[in-house]
């Protein structure tokens, strides 16, 4: 903690000053206290020296060397009082009394010594005023009575201690609020700099989460129904000339699909565009609305516009979603243990999303492999799993070379670990693939 008030008993802090000066006009003023205690004392030590009966130069000499004295005052405030309390028999050195006392006051030393101080300053003054006071009465100097010798002694020695002193003491105790107030005001300074640090950090975190999502939902909105289009134009290639019914039904179905996903990227894109409209126009869209945007895309897409649409994908659109599938030439078996029931959105919608990944990953990666869906309810968790076995020899719909980022797999554990569950991926020893997800149900 910085040394404050006037002592610098101790090593003072570095600055501009000379010494143990902290600062220049300290140090001026210092000097300049002492040049004038000097003077004084020095002019008070021709009147000793005539008392005392020794040379008026050894007098003056010892005035000036003992006013001097005050200059040290900072550095060492204990001596300054110790001397003025030395000289004051030989009715010298008030001014550096009344400094030094001051500086003592505002100073960190411990209270005792400054109360000891204090006390043998003030008993010496009333000592010698009573003396002082004493000798006059008796020339005839003061002709009141000897009531006036204690009253004199008393007054004088309270009003060149008690002043000072309590001065010093509020001096010292305000800058010492000050620094306490100037530290704490530091302190929180800091901590509300390391709190804006974690907060650019958690925004930063909260940032890459986002992206993320947004990434995920955007994946699971468009691969699907762009992965379908890729195997039915493949199939519809196939087929135009041989069966031209069939490749009119895979061209409506092409072109659904298109459309479906068309109108979810717009959807997407008009959020990214437009940050609400009106005073907002040009306001950076939070990343936030762009993944909710997305899902909200995927479940209007998917549910044709309907009102009501927005609260995500459910379980018992699982029928319609292997349709899908089922239409574009997959030979998908459904199976389901337990007792259907309703989940929370986050789970049912989950579930949904990995089954939907996992048959496109089948389209992607082993077009015309028979895929197996199960579906398990238990007490506390809901079991899903999707398992394909060997891809047949390359046929018409495996030319669509559908194109992976890998992020599929990556998407779907996290969701699942979001939610507290467990996700394994791999391949099966038949040569196959499956993907497992269980989700706790609460």
């Amino acid at each position: 903690m910085t040394t404050t008030g006037e002592d610098h008993a101790g090593n003072p802090p570095p600055g501009a000053g000379p010494w143990w000066w902290g600062r220049l006009r300290s140090a001026v003023l210092d000097v300049g206290l002492g040049v004038a205690s000097a003077l004084e004392c020095g002019a008070e030590g021709v009147r000793f020296a005539r008392d005392a009966g020794i040379p008026v130069a050894v007098g003056v000499v010892f005035g000036v060397l003992a006013g001097s004295v005050l200059v040290l005052r900072r550095r060492w405030p204990i001596a300054v009082v110790l001397v003025s309390i030395a000289v004051m028999p030989a009715q010298m050195g008030f001014l550096m009394g009344i400094v030094g006392l001051y500086t003592l006051a505002a100073s960190e030393l411990p209270r005792r010594i400054i109360a000891s101080l204090a006390g043998m300053s003030f008993v010496g003054m009333l000592i010698v005023t009573f003396v002082w006071v004493r000798q006059d009465v008796a020339r005839g100097n003061l002709t009141f009575g000897d009531w006036v010798i204690p009253f004199a002694s008393g007054t004088t020695a309270i009003g060149l201690t008690a002043p000072p002193l309590l001065l010093g003491l509020y001096v010292g105790a305000r800058r010492r609020l000050m620094e306490s107030l100037r530290e704490r005001a530091d302190s929180l300074e800091r901590e509300l700099q390391l709190l804006a640090e974690r907060a650019e950090e958690r925004a930063e975190w909260a940032r890459g989460e986002e992206r993320t999502r947004i990434a995920r939902e955007m994946h699971d909105v468009v691969a699907h129904r762009v992965s379908l289009m890729v195997v039915h134009a493949a199939a519809l290639q196939a087929v135009a000339r041989k069966d031209p019914e069939k490749a009119v039904k895979n061209a409506a179905l092409v072109g659904d699909m298109g459309r479906q996903a068309l109108t979810e990227l717009r959807e997407m894109l008009g959020v990214l565009r437009s940050a609400g409209g009106g005073e907002r126009e040009r306001a950076v869209v939070p990343l936030a609305a762009v993944g909710v945007a997305a899902a909200a895309a995927a479940d209007r897409g998917r549910s044709g516009g309907d009102e009501g649409a927005g609260e995500g994908p459910c379980l018992s659109e699982l029928d319609e979603l292997i349709g899908q599938s089922a239409a574009a030439g997959m030979v998908v078996d459904l199976s389901v243990e337990g007792e259907s029931r309703s989940y929370a959105p986050e789970v049912e919608q989950t579930a949904f999303r990995v089954v939907q990944e996992a048959l496109t990953n089948v389209h992607k990666h082993a077009a015309g492999a028979k895929t197996y869906v199960r579906l398990a309810h238990r007490v506390s968790e809901i079991a899903m799993q999707v398992e394909n076995e060997p891809p047949p020899e390359l046929s018409s719909a495996s030319s669509a070379r559908l194109p992976s980022g890998g992020n599929g797999l990556v998407g779907m554990k996290e969701r699942v670990v979001a939610l507290g569950g467990v996700f394994v991926s791999g391949p099966t020893d038949a040569g196959g693939f499956r993907v497992s997800a269980v989700i706790p149900a609460v």
